[in-house]
């Protein structure tokens, strides 16, 4: 597929600096790029990589120097690109029906031009909407019910009564509506909590591989309309996550847990059971939650404390050792200086006259 410079910021609505009517077709990096290809400044740091570059044309933020080259100027520049690459990578959507080797219980819905794979299990009761593609070995349980234009890639397991929206993807091994690790203790073992509440995935939600959303004991798992979770997360029973939220790899979200709207949790984020996470909070990679967070916090840490204050603690760290000799000397000399002040007074001798 090829554009011109002019289409392409139509698409983006940008402005072009340059020849509008050069052809583009295909992307590249700053370093990489060739003739005929669109390449983006998103950091100015690499600013003099546009003079070098060899793509024929190069996104940039607004005040950026285009260096006398074809330019097409967009306000978020990394934004742009990512638009551009879903244009170009975009592949016509090829119909494949029910496929050999699939199974559908005749109790099942199927909507129009689906594709479903040889090794899908489709239970009784399930509905499954328009346009959907449902890899190998994908399993849907009974009565789950699946919305249009959803891909759920080989090996993903949809678990009784669970509802997934429309254009959600789901990638490979992700489990939703497992069992939620419910125990109450019996002595000195454990009693299974059954767990006969569902999971509610929202639209346009995307969930990496192999992750885990656990079923409510009682009621629902909910994950909002637009989040995005990464691999290997695990989302705890009766978990409420918010609109717009972006969790990253093995971060762990215990039961009960409330993350408002746009939230955003790093890599490897433990959240602690009925915590409540406020709008746009965001929590650094590795960070220990034990409590509630306020909207518009950034915390990051074990236990996880406000962000700046981390950095000013982790900028003493490397002196500590120091700074336990400087006060052990410190306490010895106030240890002499009390010992000193607790003697007799001395009373010089009278002088015989």
């Amino acid at each position: 597929m090829n554009k011109t410079l002019q289409e392409l910021a139509d698409y983006l609505g940008g402005h072009v600096v340059g020849d509008p009517t050069v052809s583009i077709g295909g992307l590249g990096t700053l370093d990489t790029a060739t003739e005929g290809q669109i390449t983006f400044l998103a950091n100015t740091k690499y600013a003099l990589k546009v003079k070098t570059t060899r793509a024929t044309a190069i996104i940039i933020p607004p005040n950026a120097d285009p260096f006398d080259r074809n330019a097409l100027v967009v306000a978020s520049p990394y934004l742009a690109f990512a638009k551009l690459l879903a244009l170009y990578s975009a592949k016509p959507r090829i119909v494949k029906g029910i496929m050999d080797g699939a199974f559908v219980d005749n109790g099942a819905v199927i909507g129009k031009e689906a594709s479903v794979y040889p090794g899908t299990f489709i239970a009784d009761g399930v509905q499954i909407g328009d346009r959907v593609t449902l890899h190998p070995n994908v399993t849907l349980y009974e009565g789950v019910v699946v919305g249009d234009d959803v891909t759920l890639h080989a090996g993903v397991s949809v678990r009784e009564g669970c509802r997934i929206g429309n254009r959600v993807t789901i990638h490979n091994g992700t489990v939703i509506g497992g069992d939620g690790f419910g125990y109450a203790p019996d002595g000195h073992s454990w009693i299974k909590i059954p767990q006969i509440g569902n999971v509610v995935i929202e639209d346009d939600v995307e969930i990496g591989a192999n992750s885990a959303v656990d079923r409510a004991a009682l009621e629902t798992t909910r994950i909002g309309r637009g989040t995005k979770i990464d691999n290997l997360v695990q989302v705890a029973h009766n978990c409420l996550v918010g609109e717009d939220c972006i969790i990253v790899a093995q971060a762990g979200i215990a039961g009960s847990v409330k993350l408002g709207r746009h939230v955003t949790l790093g890599g490897q984020v433990a959240v602690v059971d009925h915590a409540v996470i406020g709008d746009n909070a965001m929590i650094s990679g590795q960070s220990g939650v034990f409590g509630n967070v306020a909207s518009g916090a950034i915390l990051s840490g074990t236990p996880a404390i406000s962000h700046q204050a981390r950095l000013r603690a982790a900028a003493v760290f490397p002196h500590l050792p120091e700074m336990r000799k400087t006060l052990a000397r410190m306490g010895n000399r106030l240890t002499k200086v009390e010992e000193q002040q607790l003697e007799p007074p001395r009373i010089a001798p009278l002088a015989v006259v």
